[in-house]
């Protein structure tokens, strides 16, 4: 089992940055997938980014690939979501999740979540 608290969330303005971590409690950490996911008020929970155990894969939502940078660091048990060039519509409350199979984008299929941070991106 793992726990996971995310933050780093905050107000920014448009084309700024903001780093995300997501830390892990449990000795397990490294044998979990990590996603990033958000959800906009009205609108379903939407995939991010991902990122497998040892860091060799990631993927990206299309929406923020070439912009958000997901990256881990096993040693902390934590995982990081690097944003720029930050946009209106990336105003969103932010979710890291864990499963032990990498790959997946539905939310429906991630065991464990943290609680959520917030972004707001002002233009």
């Amino acid at each position: 089992q793992v726990q996971l608290v995310e933050s780093g969330g905050g107000l920014v303005q448009a084309g700024g940055s903001l780093r995300l971590s997501c830390a892990a409690s449990g000795r397990t950490f490294s044998s979990y997938a990590i996603s990033w996911f958000r959800q906009a008020p009205g609108k379903e929970r939407e995939f991010v980014a991902g990122i497998d155990y040892s860091a060799g894969r990631t993927s990206y939502g299309d929406s923020v690939k070439g912009r958000f940078t997901i990256s881990r660091d096993n040693a902390k048990n934590t995982v990081y979501l690097r944003m720029n060039s930050l946009k209106p519509e990336d105003t969103a409350v932010y979710y890291c999740a864990a499963d032990r199979v990498y790959g997946s984008r539905l939310f429906i299929e991630y065991h464990y979540w943290g609680q959520g941070t917030q972004v707001t991106v002002s233009s």
